[in-house]
């Protein structure tokens, strides 16, 4: 048997454990992102045993099982390149790097490349997941902004060429003219989040909403409507005090200190309890914002409720009492 059917055949054995690997590795980012308010998207997959056959035969390795790092993946998409270097640090630190990270964001001479700078970095699994000499499996890390991740995507199509052909010269010209596109965006999306900094009352809701958001995060994997967070949150940012800074830490300390009743009401009445797949009530419980407002519930029941009352249907409110154990 060859080195490639000897890769091949345990590959086919060891995926289900790299596929593991990289759960449990994602997850793990996933919460030190949260915890650090680093804002980010983290997907995991174990390479297909399709994909993993064409890449070890048409390659040429001498080793196909050292030499392909990427059985198990994890990708950290961020909004815009100002975060790029934040997530980076982020999984140098919670993780433990093999070897340099693959960056190559200021390498010369790429300008004439049809491909976005990689930032890569290899990293040994999070988890208990080891091979047959008990050594930990390896987990390729890519980090991307939403931008190139859509870049990388759709130019995996576009740039799929039978062998010995050449990608069409019409096609080439399109991609290079999207690659300025993604640039342009990137810069533009990081532009305009630090312009929101400058403007006080949309700044204010934002802050507290992306602050539910990331203490949300260390709770649940479940991805809230972005557009009801805004509604409620708009309303729920008359019921604090005018000091956001000392609320900011209010409610992460809150969340801290209550950690424990916190969990059981997402987990008696989140996105995936009876209650709410039964009944379809409790639909704020399955939000970020839903941490204001069992923080408010606790030390100003009143004044929520009164503000509540003027703008937003009662039981909504009377659901989240009742999810955290209070009477209105």
């Amino acid at each position: 048997m060859t080195n490639l059917d000897e890769a091949i055949e345990r590959y086919r054995t060891e995926r289900p454990r790299f596929d593991t690997a990289a759960k449990l590795t994602a997850a793990h980012i996933r919460r030190r992102a949260a915890r650090a308010r680093i804002s980010c998207e983290v997907t995991h997959r174990a390479k297909e045993v399709s994909s993993f056959i064409t890449k070890a035969q048409t390659k040429g390795y001498a080793d196909p099982w050292a030499e392909i790092t990427d059985k198990a993946g994890v990708r950290i998409v961020v909004q815009h390149r100002g975060l790029l270097d934040s997530a980076l640090a982020l999984v140098k630190e919670c993780l433990s790097p093999v070897g340099e990270p693959e960056d190559d964001r200021d390498a010369p001479g790429g300008e004439d490349r049809l491909q976005y700078p990689r930032l890569h970095v290899q990293v040994q699994a999070w988890g208990d997941q080891t091979d047959h000499a008990g050594r930990p499996y390896e987990c390729e890390i890519q980090i991307r902004t939403e931008a190139t991740d859509l870049w990388a995507r759709m130019s995996h199509k576009l740039m799929y060429k039978p062998a010995g052909h050449e990608v069409p010269s019409d096609v080439r010209r399109s991609l290079y003219r999207l690659i300025a596109l993604v640039e342009l965006y990137d810069l533009e999306v990081e532009r305009g989040v630090k312009a929101l900094t400058q403007h006080p009352d949309i700044a204010r809701s934002n802050r507290l909403l992306e602050e539910a958001e990331h203490i949300f995060r260390t709770f649940t994997e479940h991805h809230p409507r972005r557009e009801l967070s805004e509604e409620i949150v708009d309303v729920l940012v008359n019921a604090i005090g005018p000091d956001e800074s000392e609320y900011l830490e209010r409610l992460a300390r809150f969340a801290d200190e209550r950690r424990g009743d916190l969990e059981r009401a997402y987990s008696d009445y989140g996105p995936t309890s009876g209650h709410f797949l039964r009944h379809g009530r409790y639909i704020l419980a399955s939000q970020p914002e839903s941490l204001i407002i069992f923080e408010r519930l606790s030390t100003a029941k009143l004044l929520l409720h009164g503000i509540w009352l003027d703008q937003l249907p009662e039981t909504m409110l009377t659901d989240m009492a009742d999810a955290w154990g209070v009477f209105l």
